[in-house]
């Protein structure tokens, strides 16, 4: 018996002499399709385009002076909220303001917020877009007006626990759509 174990013994002892090495570290993969853009026409003064592939419109408000859409991505779990205020002669300075600080609430999470500027003036269309870095509950808000009559504003938020690390390749993506959002905005004449 002695005679069969320690053979067996020895092989395993001897075959074991290599020393363990940690494996390399692994990086998520998402891949989204390439984009195409439909647009959108709605009971709302304006139109825009979206991505005809993963995001579907839904649940269109009307309250009073507030309007608004959901352009929602089931498959991101994310929803771009666009909230719709007609301008007059003595609101616009709040209806900035008041997109400008939503922004500034999340700096407490952020870990920054790039803000560029957006012009369109053969459409009409000025705004700004902030796109915000770090564990923040939205990653991209924006607004757009005319500074006549029209003001429009979004917010993206992902159904999930802010975690920037997790969501920054859907997050990169929806930019992408934002700004197409943005780009073709055209306000409905009254």
């Amino acid at each position: 018996m002695k005679r069969i174990i320690l053979p067996i013994l020895s092989v395993f002892m001897l075959g074991c002499g290599h020393d363990p090495l940690p494996k390399p570290k692994g990086y998520l993969r998402l891949e989204y399709p390439d984009a195409k853009y439909k647009k959108v026409t709605s009971s709302l003064p304006f139109t825009f385009e979206k991505n005809a592939l993963l995001a579907t419109t839904s649940n269109e408000k009307n309250s009073g002076n507030a309007k608004g859409l959901d352009v929602k991505y089931p498959s991101l779990k994310a929803t771009i909220y666009l909230s719709y205020k007609q301008v007059n002669n003595v609101n616009l300075d709040s209806l900035l303001r008041d997109a400008q600080n939503l922004t500034q609430k999340h700096t407490m999470k952020a870990d920054e917020i790039y803000q560029q500027e957006f012009l369109k003036p053969e459409n009409s269309v000025y705004g700004m877009i902030y796109e915000v870095g770090g564990d923040a509950a939205s990653q991209s808000q924006f607004y757009v007006t005319d500074s006549t009559k029209h003001f429009l504003s979004g917010s993206l938020y992902f159904y999930a626990k802010p975690n920037y690390d997790s969501i920054y390749p859907a997050s990169e993506y929806l930019k992408k759509d934002i700004k197409r959002l943005m780009e073709s905005i055209k306000w409905k004449e009254n």
